[in-house]
């Protein structure tokens, strides 16, 4: 089985930014797709960025342009760079792992964009 652990979330301004990793560890197969989804207090969990085992990314529209997702093989470990934040952007960020149709979560970290 695979563990995904996510850090880096925080408070911060409008305007300012975090970056976010998330550590996967256990039986990690080559030919995987990992992403960041949020989800903020009273709606449903949403798809920030995928990540291909090559390091093809699509981005939401919603997020393009200030956040870029990337990923370290060799640390087994997936970012989310945030720039520019948003209120809107305020959701507890979950790293997930999908392989053979099955998702993987981690617990989540939360980030807070507030004035």
């Amino acid at each position: 089985q695979v563990q995904l652990v996510e850090s880096g979330g925080g408070l911060v301004q409008p305007g300012g930014s975090l970056r976010l990793s998330c550590v996967a560890s256990g039986s990690i197969l080559d030919i995987h797709v990992m992403g960041w989804y949020r989800q903020a207090a009273g709606k449903q969990r949403e798809l920030v960025a995928g990540l291909g085992t090559g390091g093809i990314t699509n981005h939401a529209p919603s997020v393009k342009g200030r956040f870029t997702a990337y990923r370290d093989n060799s640390k087994n470990t997936l970012y989310l760079q945030m720039n520019n934040l948003t209120p809107e952007d305020t959701a507890v960020y979950y790293c997930n792992y999908l392989c053979k149709s099955k998702f993987t979560w981690g617990q989540g970290t939360q980030v807070a964009v507030t004035s």
